[in-house]
């Protein structure tokens, strides 16, 4: 049988489920309260320290005191539990700091939905929870789903001006922010050879916003030059079967953006050119390398944003910071009028300086532009390559970096399903059932905001539940009660991978939240806080407000209005996860 990667690396077909041994296991500023999931599952000393890979970035260096003790707690356990692979404040993002460990065939998993980056590297690697890493520290193995696989076949060369973050947001725009949902992304073709592994972190990067499990390019002769010789690696065979496939010219792509508030919301650069701007960022583990860097450099030199204009640069690691210093990059951004910051999340997520102030318009290299994501939900945020930014900055306005007017129409358009505005006086549970049908792409940020989500309680219920639900829903956490149901409509629980919103609604009793389809990670997450996720699109469609529901997992039903509609009975392992309420105390008991 002709195998695809991931079915090589876990040496079974697509479909299977399989326990693995990752040979690295990330974590950042989530690793404290890891740690103390950890001790709550029984654990006193992580089996494998050698596995562990920590990163301190998020809110790096930390800007409240909570946050600093959170730091200090996280050096005594690296101390404690002698771990070796730490890198402190400063040191940079922990998926950039991550280039130094991947190596080709390698498994690895993360606290982190953008773990997927170091696909770039050949590896296998994918995002997980805090509780499943607590779970690995102290059995040192998973479960892996075998994804089915998606082939994108890159051909030529892109044009002067088009860089590897409009690859990422043509795809993005073509298939939607669901439309590699739990699937491995293949990169394959001649174009290919033309990407430099800056470019392919960035486009294995983005597959999180994909909806995909990872992404991955071949051990070509490329990544030889950057890892040295010496490793196989792991590629697909000539003729293996994939669940979709994509070919993509190169030369065909022109500058892109993801207008607000969805990384789907894909448009040319000409379809927006004019948009008055009051903020720029570059940096991010998307676009915060040294290529991106002399890029923003070149368009910047000898040049100055304009008065009043915030334009922030944040390095992706110290390394990096350090080799644009030494080339004199920081100087001109400086001269230019930028603020450079010290390696670190910070202005992505809105936990650090550089958060937009109402009604501003951002233009970004970043991942994510939800509403509120950079921590003002009263901002629009665009996302764009290094170099688009560049020139938008100096404009004061998107610009098109190939210094042309241009009528590019970007080919895929397709209507915007997030933007449903529940209003305070809006009840939407009725009859103990709460009506979210209209809610397509419902993110994590809008179920708990991510400036919330590194403050010392944030990761115990009784912290959550105050601020459940409040970037979408201001009713929900006071009126949700035990045995509630939630209908939802596609991709539920998109976004980063913090496990918040599932801790929450675990907490508040929720019975299942039934939906069309749902994030990867937080299906995961969901499963291992013993919350329900059943994916039910006919049960969604055929609700009616008033209607009665009543879930059974064992029998695997789902009755609306007395019509029943019917899923695959849960696994026996599955089933004891949730009759436990979640995996700390799965684990515990079964220790």
């Amino acid at each position: 049988m002709k195998k695809t990667f991931v079915e090589k690396i876990f040496n079974e077909p697509a479909g299977s489920i399989v326990f693995k041994r990752p040979d690295i296991i990330l974590s950042h500023d989530n690793t404290s309260s890891i740690f103390n999931t950890f001790r709550k599952m029984g654990g006193n000393n992580v089996g494998d320290p050698d596995q562990l890979l920590i990163v301190l970035d998020h809110n790096a260096p930390p800007p409240t005191a909570k946050i600093a003790n959170q730091y200090h707690a996280i050096r005594e356990i690296v101390k404690d539990q002698g771990i070796k692979n730490f890198h402190d404040a400063g040191k940079g993002i922990c998926h950039q700091i991550m280039a130094d460990y991947a190596k080709p065939g390698q498994v690895i998993v993360g606290s982190d939905s953008h773990t997927c980056t170091a696909g770039a590297f050949n590896a296998f690697a994918a995002g997980i929870d805090r509780t499943e890493t607590a779970g690995l520290w102290s059995q040192g193995e998973t479960w892996f789903r075998v994804p089915e696989s998606l082939k994108v076949t890159l051909k030529g060369k892109l044009n002067e001006g088009v860089y590897a973050k409009d690859i990422s947001l043509w795809i993005i725009g073509m298939i939607g922010s669901s439309g590699a949902d739990y699937m491995s992304i293949e990169y394959h073709g001649d174009g290919v050879k033309h990407l430099s592994i800056d470019q392919r972190m960035t486009l294995a990067n983005l597959a999180s916003e994909m909806g995909a499990k990872n992404a991955v390019f071949p051990n070509d002769e490329v990544l030889k030059e950057f890892t040295g010789e010496g490793y196989e690696g792991v590629w697909a065979d000539e003729g293996a079967t994939y669940a979709k496939e994509i070919e993509i010219d190169l030369s065909e792509i022109f500058p892109l953006v993801a207008a607000p508030h969805h990384v789907d919301n894909v448009k040319a650069v000409s379809e927006v050119a004019g948009t008055k701007l009051d903020e720029a960022l570059v940096g991010t583990c998307t676009n915060g390398r040294l290529e991106d860097l002399r890029i923003v450099a070149e368009i910047l030199k000898g040049k100055q944003v304009p008065e009043g204009f915030q334009m922030v640069i944040v390095p992706a690691s110290q390394k990096i910071y350090r080799r644009a210093m030494a080339e004199g990059l920081i100087e001109i951004f400086m001269d230019a009028g930028a603020n450079v910051l010290a390696a670190s999340c910070g202005p992505c997520l809105g936990t650090g300086q550089g958060i937009p102030a109402d009604g501003y318009k951002v233009i970004s290299t970043a991942n994510r532009n939800f509403k509120g994501r950079m921590g003002n939900k009263e901002s629009f945020v665009y996302l764009a390559s290094p170099a688009t930014v560049a020139y938008s900055a100096l404009a004061g306005e998107i610009v098109d970096p190939r210094g042309i007017e241009s009528n590019d129409k970007f080919p895929y358009q397709k209507e915007q399903t997030n933007s449903v505005s529940i209003d305070d006086d809006d009840n939407r549970r009725i009859n103990g059932v709460w009506n979210y049908t209209d809610a397509d792409n419902l993110n994590t940020d809008q179920m708990f905001a991510g400036n919330l989500t590194y403050s010392v309680l944030s990761s115990e219920p009784e912290s959550i539940m105050p601020h459940l639900f409040k970037g979408f829903d201001v009713n929900f956490t006071e009126r949700v009660q035990s045995g509630d149901v939630i209908l939802a409509g596609s991709n539920f629980g998109c976004g980063s991978s913090r496990e918040h919103p599932a801790v929450g609604l675990a907490h508040a009793g929720v019975k299942a939240v039934i939906c069309k389809s749902v994030n990867r990670i937080f299906y995961r997450s969901s499963v291992n806080q013993g919350l329900p996720i059943i994916l039910l699109p006919e049960a969604v469609d055929a609700y009616k407000p008033g209607d009665d529901v009543y879930v059974s997992l064992t029998e695997g039903k789902v009755s609306i209005a007395e019509k029943i509609f019917t899923f695959a009975p849960l696994p026996e392992k599955i089933i004891g996860i949730f009759e436990a309420r979640g995996l700390v105390n799965y684990i515990k008991d079964n220790a």
